[in-house]
């Protein structure tokens, strides 16, 4: 079975960093397009950072020059850099896995995720 498994979340003051972590297992996780999401209390979920079809990074603007997203294969790992916090950035963090298939940063389109991670940015 696949699982995604997120770890790193945590409170800190804006102006902060956070580095979350996605450990993925049960699949081969090269063959798999990976996202990163956010969900903050009732909003709808959205798109923060992944990889466009070249392999080029993608981000929502809303994070551009703050967010860095990067994927160890050999590790089995994604990660999500995340500086300069703000406010606005609290949320519930979740990684997204699906096969194969090239689905950008639409979430309806992801077959697996985690269970999500909590960030939460103070003033």
């Amino acid at each position: 079975a696949v699982q995604l498994a997120e770890s790193g979340g945590g409170s800190v003051q804006a102006g902060g960093s956070l580095r979350l972590s996605c450990a993925a297992f049960g699949y081969a996780y090269i063959d798999y397009y990976m996202g990163w999401f956010r969900q903050a209390p009732g909003k709808e979920r959205e798109g923060v950072a992944g990889f466009e079809r070249d392999g080029s990074t993608t981000y929502a603007d809303s994070v551009k020059g703050r967010f860095t997203i990067l994927r160890d294969n050999a590790k089995n790992t994604l990660y999500l850099q995340m500086n300069s916090l703000k406010p606005e950035d609290t949320a519930m963090y979740y990684c997204a896995a699906n096969p194969h298939v090239w689905v950008g940063l639409s979430a309806a389109e992801y077959k697996y995720w985690g269970q999500g991670t909590q960030v939460t940015v103070s003033s």
